[in-house]
């Protein structure tokens, strides 16, 4: 038996150019992968509560008279809501406690499909596909989760 192992050569030609393409795709650290997740999905729910702090008279009326969710009183939805847009998308830019608050924000976007707007769900399912991903995968090593990690000897949960 030989203990060599030979490197695997990529196809000649375009196929070639492909698997090399690929090769550098998949090298990518996952940390590059989750700054912009963290930050598209930051900037929708920023944008959002931005709207609703412009306008609080309008905000109210849109809770009293359009979203009309299901046992909470209108005036503390809109604060819970605001509250919610206003305080996870800072902690999504940091990186902080950011699993936590993708799952909070995974559950808005469930009540805002649910019982908001249900016809909106293209728009909703893209917020919940980079939600999941950052649920699950984490912040990436760009994070104060993962500097916190580090600097208390433990591996971060999240490959980077």
């Amino acid at each position: 038996m030989t203990d060599t192992v030979r490197a695997i050569q990529p196809p000649p030609g375009v196929l070639g150019t492909l698997w090399r393409i690929r090769g550098a795709l998949d090298g990518i650290s996952y940390t590059w992968l989750a700054l912009p997740l963290r930050f598209a999905v930051a900037t929708v729910f920023w944008n959002s509560a931005m709207a609703k702090l412009a306008n609080w008279e309008t905000t109210l009326s849109l809770f009293s008279d359009e979203y009309q969710l299901p046992l909470v009183p209108p005036e503390i939805a809109a604060y819970l809501a605001t509250s919610v847009e206003i305080s996870t998308p800072i902690l999504l830019v940091l990186g902080l406690l950011t699993r936590p608050a993708a799952f909070i924000l995974l559950m808005m976007t469930s009540i805002i499909e649910i019982f908001v707007y249900p016809l909106a769900w293209p728009t909703h399912i893209q917020w919940v596909a980079m939600l999941l991903v950052v649920l699950c995968r984490g912040p990436g090593s760009l994070s104060v989760d993962h500097l916190l990690m580090s600097r208390f000897g433990r591996q971060p949960l999240a490959r980077s």
